[in-house]
């Protein structure tokens, strides 16, 4: 089979199983075959593969097992990050959070930071990777999670602390507190796509009120957060509400309102 027959077949099938981009989900799967990035696939488009090694790929990703878990690891601003059912696949909008806290720490030498449920540590280790003299460390509930953040920290040599712990650890006095939680409603979990749904740890996506239960606990000067869909006035308010200032909402890259942010006075 060769890079260009295997890219059709691949794409054809993948939307058959209903993906919303077929076509560059194959390429990622036929260059990750091959060893390759998705700019060198078509270089020699009549380059044989082995037809074996896609084809568990391919079923994996027909199977909606999230395209960041069947490759084994995703970008994340400057990182790669090691991903599997451990921990949420880092997504774009959050990279959003990460560039916020930099540019509140820009001025500051030697912050003190904590990330609330680190999952596969990307916002740890994407602020300890650009901001070096930052001092980060990042909890988790999660003993499956932590240890893939230790793998990614490991991996990357990157000096953030990963210890287990929850929202009780904000109120240890920081310079920024930093969260993605768990704020997909109950309700909402079966309207979830199946790559969600079906392949993602429900504990770290289902959650109500740890946006307000980390802000009124958190000792620290900035505190940034992410939010759902639909929540980000909600949280600002609550912010407002318990003495924060300058609180600000920021859209993700989409535009939707996605990272809510305040000081303590």
């Amino acid at each position: 089979m060769t890079v260009g027959e295997a890219l059709d077949d691949a794409e054809r099938r993948l939307a058959e199983a209903g993906l919303d981009t077929p076509r560059v989900d194959a390429e990622w799967l036929v260059a990750h075959a091959l060893g390759i990035s998705r700019t060198e696939l078509y270089a020699d488009p009549d380059r044989d593969l082995d037809p074996d090694v896609l084809e568990e790929l391919v079923e994996r990703r027909r199977r909606r097992e999230p395209l960041a878990y069947v490759l084994g690891e995703w970008g994340f601003r400057r990182l790669t990050l090691k991903t599997d059912a451990r921990a949420l696949v880092p997504r774009p909008e959050t990279e959003v959070v990460v560039e916020r806290c930099l540019a509140l720490l820009h001025e500051e030498s030697e912050p003190r930071v904590l990330d609330v449920g680190t999952g596969t540590g990307a916002i740890a280790l994407a602020i300890a990777d650009e901001h070096r003299g930052a001092r980060v460390i990042t909890v988790d509930s999660s003993p499956r999670a932590l240890e893939l953040a230790r793998e990614n920290a490991d991996r990357l040599k990157l000096p953030v602390e990963i210890r287990a712990g929850g929202v009780d650890a904000a109120a240890e006095g920081w310079d920024l507190v930093v969260s993605n939680p768990p704020y997909v409603l109950p309700a909402e979990w079966d309207s979830l796509q199946p790559e969600i749904r079906d392949w993602e740890p429900r504990e770290a996506l289902v959650g109500v009120g740890l946006h307000e239960e980390i802000a009124r606990l958190a000792e620290t000067r900035w505190l940034v957060f992410e939010v759902g869909d639909g929540q980000a006035q909600r949280v600002a308010d609550a912010l407002s509400a318990l003495g924060y200032t300058g609180v600000t909402i920021t859209p993700d890259l989409s535009g939707r309102p996605r990272v809510v942010e305040g000081e303590r006075s």
